[in-house]
């Protein structure tokens, strides 16, 4: 078989003297081109994967609709006259699979249909505009839901994951795994709170796929009786689809910056100077807690003037510093902590008007650096503050 002229052949002949005819310009039409393109996609997958692409509800959805498309260009002589000699691996020989009606247009969406899939535009390629039949199973079984009968048992508890999103104990995270779906955990999908009560027996499915059935609590007082993967289909599907983190705070305080660390603010922890009978009579117990993003010298400078610092000067007796931490979050997971020890006093401004300060507490320091540490630590979440004993104590 003759070889083709390179470009360096070109070059050669030239300083021959030899005249060589420029080659003359191939066009193609728009249809031909997405044929040639569609084809070069299923010798890409060939080439990754070893063989051709084949049919059956166990593969990937592009896999199905590539072996449709190669189904397609074998019955239609123009296609496989068209993409003859790009076809080096051979994809061309062998019986085509008579299951697509015929076209002579190599349509995607049209494909797509008789695969079960409904498609909206714009491309396939997004799959959030694709939805397979198991798809549709599971939204249809996200939807079925009856009414929770023990709701009252599980409200607390979405009451409570609230209040620790709130304060940032909690954070919301975009779902990525199955294996984020456990007991206890909660979700929101749907634009509601889902808790996972219980986990049935893992089994194996015929695509060779763990599964499990569960018992999904959702916070508007209904349930479901849905599978793991369903769940997890609804997830991926849901664009608002959430996982809830665990409560656990994580490292919010450091003595040592690293690099890209960017200063919060501080903690302080002060003591009043107030000649208040309450404040005299235990002053070594009354501390004000809050947090501020410029100095506290600077924060607390005038105090004798503002009825939050009690109309009197302070003493500041512990302070820590944040990094990339929301301050404001972290204040209210304090206040949260200690509220049961909160100092109920009414102080009079300078004009006259009666104020309830809402940051001091009546809680010994060393129970304050214990909750410090609780929250470095990330264990904040199983304590509470027992005012009976003064310290932190187990939930």
């Amino acid at each position: 078989m003759a070889r083709e002229f390179t470009e360096e052949d070109d070059a050669l002949l030239a300083e021959l003297g030899v005249e060589v005819e420029p080659p003359k310009p191939t066009t193609r039409t728009p249809r031909e081109e997405r044929i040639i393109a569609g084809f070069e996609e299923i010798q890409r997958f060939a080439e990754e994967h070893g063989r051709v692409p084949q049919h059956g509800e166990g593969r990937d959805i592009f896999e199905r609709l590539f072996a449709l498309r190669l189904d397609r260009i074998r019955e239609l002589q123009e296609c496989r006259e068209l993409v003859a000699p790009l076809d080096q691996a051979g994809l061309l020989t062998g019986a085509a699979l008579s299951i697509v009606a015929d076209s002579e247009e190599l349509d995607d969406d049209e494909l797509l249909a008789e695969l079960g899939v409904e498609v909206e535009s714009p491309p396939i390629t997004e799959l959030k505009h694709v939805r397979s039949t198991a798809e549709k199973k599971a939204a249809e079984e996200v939807a079925s839901r009856n009414r929770c009968e023990d709701f009252e048992a599980f409200k607390p508890l979405f009451e409570q994951v609230q209040k620790e999103l709130d304060s940032g104990l909690r954070d919301t995270r975009p779902f990525e795994m199955k294996a984020e779906i456990e007991k206890g955990r909660f979700f929101i999908v749907g634009g509601q709170k889902a808790y996972v009560a219980e986990k049935g027996e893992t089994t194996i499915t015929d695509q060779g796929r763990t599964d499990a059935r569960l018992r999904v609590i959702f916070d508007n007082g209904t349930e479901s009786n849905m599978l793991m993967r369903s769940l997890q289909r609804a997830l991926n599907k849901d664009e608002a689809g959430r996982r809830i983190t665990e409560p656990t705070a994580g490292p919010l305080f450091s003595d040592q910056t690293n690099d890209g660390d960017e200063a919060s603010g501080t903690i302080y922890v002060l003591r009043s100077k107030s000649d208040h009978p309450l404040v005299a009579e235990n002053r070594e117990l009354v501390h004000k807690i809050g947090v501020t993003n410029m100095s506290v010298e600077k924060r607390i400078a005038g105090a004798q003037l503002q009825p939050t610092f009690l109309m009197a000067n302070v003493e500041i007796v512990a302070t820590y510093e944040l990094y990339n931490i929301n301050r404001t979050k972290l204040e209210n997971l304090i206040h949260r902590i200690f509220e049961p020890a909160r100092l109920q006093i009414e102080i009079m401004d300078r004009f006259g008007r009666p104020v309830v300060p809402r940051e001091w507490f009546l809680v010994p320091l060393f129970a304050i650096n214990e909750a410090v540490e609780r929250i470095k630590d990330g264990t904040i979440s199983r304590y509470r503050y027992d005012p009976e004993r003064a310290s932190l104590t187990l939930r």
